[in-house]
């Protein structure tokens, strides 16, 4: 396909499936942990359905630690946190497989939940020129494409000690010159609210602002590992954030609340284990927003305002039950795919909230966050196994694929290359050429 007919290709990809515009020109990266749009879509196509330790594994790089965290790939470089030890480093991959460079933020590893997570489970960013690299411990740094040092600092030094059961896991987002990021966590104590949201100018690390995000939640739930993401669309755009019983949306230029939805963790029945992990999904028409421990999923509308809690007009559709626990939601040609943690994939009518269908995949964990490419969803277990599922209203099982190891972090897809980083190494998957 020559240059024009893949930017037509594109806009047409964009169109289907509800994702905000972006420059075409870097369609083929993947620079955020759920991709160009921060929503697991891809626009690539000839992306492999079947692979094997031997089938369409262009290489495979063994890597020095376990990690959640995604990769994101910038033409011919690849980023990803990881662990060695109680070193936490950026590592810099060329897409052939050879190791460019390591830089080590600092030390003081935290494994938490057995092997569930550690300090490196956050992923980096890039826009092309630098990445940024966040760590469970508090280290902040922005790294050009060289490995040279350009700002770096703590978090809990500007924004005070974290007090977070399983460590701090949220991912910031970056969005043109700036970088956003939620820290929601507390001790119970209504005085000594700790939760915040946070906005740096990308270029210095240098505060912008700083939001304090209020909530009425109590004991684990004042706890989030969700990472916010960017609404933009309609005229409006806005950031959200997500934790501690609600869901927020703030003006960009200075944190300000915007309209917020609670509900999520019902009064009545009031769970004080119940900690977000699993993100929002923004699209230009819709907000999804899942919670936890097979709570509800809420649809909310972008032209939100105020507290929308029990707003008929600002809540489009709302599933009473069954959200996915932490992989975040899928929007593709107005369905939506939750993938539960039991590897049950659901497909909804993204107007409506109708079931379509609710079929079972892999069984065992999952907890990285499904992506699309090329009319396929990609569902990966935590036994390392990928189902591929074709999309629509039909469900269609085209191929699971075995690595025989363990896989938390969510796949990343650029230049006809499916990336998979599981505990042990980091796959390129790809057709033979």
């Amino acid at each position: 396909m020559d240059k024009l007919g893949r930017v037509l290709c594109s806009a047409a990809m964009l169109a289907v499936c509800g994702a905000s515009p972006v420059d075409f020109a870097r369609a083929d990266h993947w620079p955020q942990w759920r991709g160009p749009n921060n929503d697991g879509v891809s626009l690539e196509t000839g992306i492999a359905t079947r692979w094997s330790r031997t089938e369409n594994i262009a290489w495979r790089v063994p890597l020095p630690g376990p990690a959640a965290a995604t990769p994101v790939v910038w033409g011919q470089q690849i980023f990803l946190t990881t662990v060695d030890g109680d070193n936490l480093d950026l590592l810099c991959i060329r897409t052939d497989g050879k190791q460019l460079w390591r830089r080590t933020l600092g030390q003081g590893n935290r494994n938490v939940r057995g092997d569930e997570g550690n300090s490196a489970s956050p992923s980096p960013s890039t826009d092309g020129k630098s990445v940024w690299a966040f760590m469970g411990n508090g280290e902040f740094a922005c790294y050009d494409f060289n490995g040279n040092l350009r700002w770096k600092f703590n978090v809990q030094d500007r924004y005070g000690k974290f007090n977070i059961q399983f460590g701090m896991t949220s991912t910031p987002v970056l969005d043109g010159d700036r970088l956003y990021f939620q820290l929601i966590h507390g001790d119970g104590n209504a005085s000594t609210r700790e939760a915040c949201v946070a906005c740096l100018d990308k270029g210095t690390g240098r505060a912008i602002w700083t939001h304090q995000r209020q909530s009425d939640a109590r004991a684990g739930c004042e706890h989030s590992y969700s990472s916010p993401t960017i609404y933009r669309g309609g005229g409006r755009e806005f950031l959200i954030t997500h934790g501690a019983d609600y869901v927020i949306g703030h003006d960009l230029s200075d944190g300000t609340e915007l309209w917020r939805c609670g509900g999520l963790n019902p009064k009545a029945s009031y769970n004080e284990a119940l900690r977000f992990v699993a993100s929002p999904l923004a699209t230009q028409n819709l907000i999804i927003v899942p919670t936890a421990k097979r709570g509800p999923v809420v649809a909310i509308k972008p032209t939100a305002e105020g507290d929308v809690t029990d707003s008929p007009t600002a809540i489009q559709w709302k599933m009473p039950r069954d959200t996915p626990d932490v992989p975040s939601p899928l929007l593709v040609d107005q369905l939506v795919y939750l993938c539960r943690e039991n590897g049950n994939l659901m497909c909804l009518d993204a107007q409506t909230g109708d079931e379509v269908y609710h079929e079972r995949t892999e069984r065992d964990r999952h907890r990285a966050s499904p992506v699309y490419a090329d009319g396929k969803i990609y569902l990966t277990a935590r036994n390392g196994v990928v189902s591929v599922i074709r999309s629509g209203r039909k469900f269609e099982l085209l191929a699971q694929n075995e690595l025989g190891e363990p896989v938390s972090a969510s796949p990343a897809i650029s230049d006809g290359t499916l990336y998979l980083r599981s505990f042990h190494a980091l796959y390129a998957i790809r057709k033979k050429r």
